[in-house]
């Protein structure tokens, strides 16, 4: 246990640097935006120089680059995204409002991938080299190639419009009612997981035909145990390592990839507030949807680093 505890110290020091380089990333970037803060803020009127100077001065926009970024980082740790120029809100609070329809998209398009790569990939790996491992190959080649937006385009042209099983787009509350919630959330989780799906499914049968090759595999099915009993308790462990490493990257993906499924459902989640934002020229909206979706991303892989150390003994036996 001590162990563990010294690795989960040493995986959140390194955190914090990750974070503020981030942090700086996208403060930066955002620097060289085109949507101004003095112009979305005067948008549909005619402000004179004065006007815009007295603007930049208020709100500190000609401080020096390096003051502004302290600044933004101490406003970040009492937990200040900044202010919108049009609604004068708090970003943070718009933020709070879209974040859990993204979160439960992410939760139900990650809880799909993992379900469908578990049993493909598993199901390919017994079955190596016979009709149902070369289905699986060529089914789960076709969903690398396919971008989630395609995907979601054509389920919403074939079993939303032609059979009418599922809404073209919406969002219900789940606290309102739960069925209405699972069938307006269906299509976008399905778009957004197949590919990952596809893309873990490989991975899932390489590490399990590696596993079925060892020889304490070939020792136990001797020995007189079920190959189930083998199959279920020490292969898909020991071979779910590898595809724990790839799954951190894949759930970056997840939070990325939902903010263009939101837009093609009308979701009113994270990727429709970043869009309003940049419609609207509001860079402090842009700002926030970005830096929270940069940081749900970094914090997310500290899990699955940490679980992935949790899994294999022979990195807590190095430790």
């Amino acid at each position: 246990m001590a162990t563990i505890a010294r690795m989960l110290v040493r995986r959140i020091v390194i955190l914090i640097p990750l974070l503020l380089g981030v942090i700086l990333f996208v403060f930066v970037v955002m620097r060289f935006s085109q949507n101004k803060p003095e112009y979305a803020y005067f948008a549909g009127a005619n402000p004179t120089p004065e006007q815009i100077h007295q603007f930049q001065v208020e709100n500190g926009l000609l401080d020096p680059l390096p003051l502004r970024y302290v600044r933004f980082v101490a406003d970040l740790a009492q937990g200040d995204l900044g202010t919108s120029v049009l609604t004068n809100a708090p970003v943070l609070d718009s933020v709070l409002t879209a974040l859990p329809l993204t979160l439960q998209l992410t939760f139900l398009g990650l809880l799909v991938g993992v379900v469908t790569a578990l049993v493909l990939g598993v199901t390919a790996a017994i079955f190596r080299d016979r009709w149902p491992d070369q289905l699986i190959r060529v089914v789960s080649l076709g969903g690398v190639a396919a971008p989630a937006f395609w995907l979601a385009l054509l389920m919403i042209q074939y079993l939303a419009v032609q059979q009418g099983l599922f809404p073209t787009g919406g969002y219900v509350n789940p606290a309102d009612s739960f069925g209405e919630w699972l069938r307006s959330m269906t299509l976008p989780a399905l778009s957004l997981s197949l590919p990952v799906a596809a893309q873990l499914t490989r991975i899932v049968r390489t590490s399990m035909v590696e596993e079925l090759d060892r020889d304490y595999v070939r020792t136990a099915i001797g020995s007189g145990l079920p190959p189930i009993v083998v199959v279920g308790r020490n292969v898909l462990r020991n071979a779910l390592i590898n595809p724990l490493t790839v799954l951190g990257l894949r759930v970056g993906y997840l939070l990325g990839g939902a903010v263009v499924i939101e837009t093609i459902f009308s979701l009113p989640g994270m990727g429709k507030l970043m869009i309003d934002g940049v419609t609207n020229g509001d860079p402090a909206v842009v700002q926030g949807v970005v830096l929270t979706i940069a940081i749900g991303f970094v914090v997310v892989n500290l899990v699955v680093d940490i679980l992935y150390l949790l899994v294999n003994p022979r990195l807590r036996s190095a430790a």
